[in-house]
């Protein structure tokens, strides 16, 4: 096969799945995964657009799981052109600071920070494997991982949360300075308050304080604003601009007065 692969994690609805519609959308074949054992309905609707795409279950914080993934694909479909790090999770119960507990400190490490870390790696050795060939034509391959504000911004009530975006944003770092030699891009798509499952619970609370001003453009995100950013990481237009961080959250990131 000589369409382009694309992997995009956590797609089976959400921010991931708008992902993994719109780079079918710019021709990409699309692997979603997801932890679910079927996507359905998300398959259902890539399928009505006329996307080509497979689903293949994958928990990001098991290494059988991870190593699974990726040899799965670069075996099935001989190349790996793009890797979404968007699966991740919010707390289960949003703890004060001071209460935080191991286990959700864990939970939340493993899946939002650990497992993108090992997932690229895995990704960067096939499509460096790839590259050493230069078989494959047009292959420029690419790693994108999706972080958020919480990078940067301290939620005290959800601090392992805060803490799991950090190291996920200093993942991308370190992997463009990296892969660099070999010509791999990554780049990183900060969300802001963006609408999903995720933020179902305070909506409320977050529509207030954007209308009181929160970001100068007042709305939601969509998952399509994430979307967008990733597809623009992805066109090669940005390549030279590699580790940088794209802010897909409606202007947060200001500093205003």
């Amino acid at each position: 096969m000589t369409q382009k692969i694309a992997i995009v994690t956590g797609a089976r609805r959400g921010i991931g799945f708008g992902i993994a519609k719109e780079l079918g959308l710019s021709g990409y074949y699309v692997i979603l995964s997801a932890t679910s054992p079927e996507a359905t309905e998300a398959l259902a609707e890539m399928e009505a657009l006329n996307l080509p795409c497979e689903y293949i279950p994958c928990d990001i914080s098991d290494s059988l799981a991870r190593k699974h993934l990726i040899e799965t694909v670069s075996e099935t479909h001989g190349r790996l052109d793009v890797l979404v790090n968007n699966a991740g999770v919010a707390p289960t119960v949003r703890m004060d600071l001071l209460e935080t507990t191991e286990e959700s400190y864990d939970r939340v490490m493993n899946i939002n920070a650990r497992g993108p870390f090992f997932l690229s790696q895995l990704a960067a050795n096939r499509m460096i494997a790839f590259l050493s060939t230069g078989k494959l034509q047009d292959y420029a391959p690419r790693i994108v991982n999706i972080t958020s504000i919480s990078a940067y911004t301290s939620s005290v009530m959800r601090g392992e949360y805060c803490l799991s975006k950090a190291a996920a944003s200093m993942s991308t770092a370190l992997f463009a300075d990296r892969l660099a030699e070999y010509g791999i891009p990554v780049f990183e798509v900060r969300p802001g308050v963006i609408l999903t499952d995720m933020t179902a619970t305070v909506k409320e609370k977050y529509q207030g304080l954007i209308e009181a001003g929160l970001t100068p453009i007042k709305r939601f995100g969509s998952p399509k604003d994430v979307a967008d950013c990733v597809v623009a990481a992805c066109s090669g237009r940005l390549d030279f601009a590699t580790g940088q961080v794209l802010n897909a959250d409606g202007g947060f990131h200001m500093r205003r007065l």
